[in-house]
């Protein structure tokens, strides 16, 4: 097989979802951008998002994260310069349940409504603290904003507190005061690099999962450009480091190599991982579990997936990626 490729030409892909909206906020408050946070209070009826969806406006890098399928942006982004500009919170009550506005031709075509708050950035000089300690996973965004422009925020033992200028709501009945979580990213780690890792640590950076990579054989090395964080250590060292994973995968590629990953896995180090994926057969599972102590066994049993991946259909390295990523995604959201 041919040598891995440079890390000047691996894609590494940008994060997405709630994850790409967070980090980019947390940039744009450290360089002082005219950015907005637009943040979903209440939802009622059909909706593109559920309360707790963000998307930030006026940052560097433009619009970050969606609330529609692009008919209600235009508007929110209108509203969030002037929030922004203001330094207060503003508030958005978009309604398009109406069927004048549907049959007019002027209606998204959902029917529901959205309640938003407008944070602007600058005037939050602690936020980047916060989400520094939320990508470490050291626990969800706690959100909890009052009409009359008090926030407080908390991520673990990190705390901040700030008041606003607010206007007026712009609805006359209902909630005053909303608390809000932003879990924290899932993290899944890698370990073992193969033909499968060029598409899928970028896909699951796309999805928003933070990504580490725990590879020391040289042939691979170039692939760990593509994670969020390398370690090019024993899977016991790997497991030493104080960051709580969602997921594990084995993908070696290597027999010995599996095996040692598994029992560590199923050791004390590796005992909170719920979720441990075993790349290949079934034959392989069952002659990895043949060699593994029976301790390692036992813990293994209810947690593992083998063989890891969604049937969707497809060969190569690319549809086993994908396969592997959308399990990955189903575990995520509470799928059996």
């Amino acid at each position: 097989m041919a040598d891995s490729p440079e890390p000047s030409s691996l894609p590494r892909g940008a994060p997405g979802g709630v994850r790409a909206v967070v980090e980019a906020s947390a940039a744009a408050a450290a360089r002082g951008d005219p950015a907005t946070l637009a943040l979903v209070l209440e939802t009622e009826g059909s909706t593109y998002v559920r309360a707790g969806a963000l998307a930030l406006f006026g940052a560097r890098e433009g619009q970050v994260g969606w609330l529609s399928g692009g008919c209600i942006e235009p508007e929110i982004e209108q509203r969030a310069a002037e929030a922004a500009a203001g330094q207060g919170v503003g508030w958005m009550d978009i309604d398009t349940r109406s069927d004048e506005d549907l049959f007019a031709g002027s209606a998204p075509g959902c029917r529901g409504r959205l309640r938003l708050a407008l944070l602007p950035l600058a005037a939050l000089r602690e936020w980047p603290a916060l989400i520094d300690e939320w990508r470490r996973g050291h626990g969800d965004l706690r959100l909890d904003l009052q009409a009359g422009g008090a926030l407080a925020a908390s991520v673990g033992d990190e705390r901040q507190r700030w008041t606003l200028p607010a206007a007026p709501l712009p609805w006359a009945a209902g909630s005053d005061r909303w608390r809000l979580e932003i879990a924290a990213p899932p993290s899944v780690l890698v370990l073992g690099a193969g033909p499968e890792t060029p598409t899928l640590l970028p896909l699951l950076r796309t999805l928003g999962w933070m990504t580490t990579l725990v590879e020391r054989r040289p042939r691979w090395a170039a692939l760990a450009a593509l994670a969020d964080h390398a370690v090019a250590r024993a899977p016991a060292q790997a497991l030493a480091t104080a960051r709580t994973h969602d997921a594990a995968l084995v993908m070696h590629h290597h027999f010995e190599l599996d095996r040692e990953a598994l029992e560590q896995l199923g050791g004390d180090s590796g005992q909170a991982i719920g979720f441990v994926g075993l790349l290949g057969p079934q034959r392989r599972r069952d002659d990895l579990f043949r060699v593994l102590p029976a301790s390692a066994r036992e813990s293994l049993a209810p947690r593992l997936h083998s063989p890891i991946g969604l049937a969707l259909g497809g060969e190569g390295p690319e549809a086993i990626a994908l396969s592997v990523a959308a399990q990955l995604q189903r575990h995520r959201h509470g799928g059996a």
